[in-house]
């Protein structure tokens, strides 16, 4: 009898099939159908417009050789060196404020801390016209300073309409959002390491020197680049003080609207785009990934 069931054949089973991977399951499709609304967004309103303007730059008497002719300008050559030399200043400015004030807020406490914070991030909520205003109000023909030099017997004091007030309202703007960045490194770093370091024997010096500042490095690349590429292209300070102030965006305005230039308007355009990716793209490669973590 056991002989009998040993010798039987066995059922027909089915073949296995292969375990199921993207292949199979459509998975190419639906990461396709997922991605598309993004991509037709970024094709729609950032690619094609973007296609057309450097189209157009090179759509001159000149075609493309505008773009390498447009510098030969000397207005829009030192245009763009009042440009790059102001984002710098403002950059290196405003690094040193915000690294020292940020410091000081993420290793102190008192009375009043939290509103200090907020009081120091309060131009944020401004746009770029309103801080012009506010420079108007300090350094114009009718502003604060002005009014107390004059009392003070040294004569009224103006510099709203020329590049120094331009400088002080980028800083203006641009404080808040490098000591965010600051303080939120800052609150990162190891007191331990400080601590070795002291015990060690460095100065207080040594000890921000090499341990501080290498620490806030990836912080400081990426809001430092940050600084300059919105020093670039900020356009409504600009064009609240732009009495006697040649910086690339209004230059841009000009040709625009009052030269009728858009083949030049549109190469300049194409070349402050350029050289602001750059400078992100270089505090990328520089400070690596954790750029975006410490922006």
């Amino acid at each position: 009898m056991s002989a009998c069931v040993q010798d039987a054949p066995l059922p027909h089973r089915p073949a296995a099939r292969p375990p199921a991977g993207p292949g199979w399951t459509g998975e190419p499709l639906r990461l396709a159908a997922l991605l598309a609304p993004a991509a037709a967004v970024f094709a729609a309103f950032f690619l094609l417009p973007l296609v057309r303007l450097i189209l157009i730059g090179a759509g001159g008497a000149e075609g493309w050789s505008a773009y390498l002719t447009t510098l030969a300008d000397p207005g829009h050559l030192d245009s763009l060196i009042s440009t790059l030399a102001l984002s710098a200043g403002v950059t290196l400015v405003t690094l040193a404020v915000s690294t020292v004030a940020g410091l000081f807020l993420v290793r102190n406490s008192f009375p009043g801390h939290a509103l200090l914070v907020a009081l120091l991030t309060f131009p944020l909520a401004f746009p770029g016209v309103v801080i012009g205003f506010m420079v108007i109000m300090l350094a114009g023909r009718q502003g604060l300073i002005g009014t107390v030099t004059q009392a003070l017997g040294a004569g009224k004091l103006v510099f709203a309409y020329s590049m120094a007030g331009l400088f002080l309202g980028y800083v203006y703007f641009s404080v808040p959002r490098v000591i965010l960045t600051v303080m939120a490194a800052a609150e990162k770093l190891d007191p331990r390491l400080e601590e070795a370091a002291r015990s060690l024997g460095a100065s207080s010096w040594r000890v921000v020197a090499d341990v501080i500042l290498p620490a806030l490095k990836p912080a400081l690349i990426s809001a430092g680049a940050l600084c300059f590429a919105t020093s670039m292209g900020a356009f409504g300070t600009a064009f609240t003080l732009a009495t006697r102030i040649n910086v690339l965006p209004m230059t841009i305005y000009t040709e625009f609207t009052l030269q009728a230039n858009i083949a030049a308007a549109a190469a300049l355009s194409v070349l402050l785009g350029l050289i602001t990716w750059a400078a992100l793209a270089v505090a990328r490669s520089v400070a690596g990934t954790s750029v975006a973590a410490a922006g």
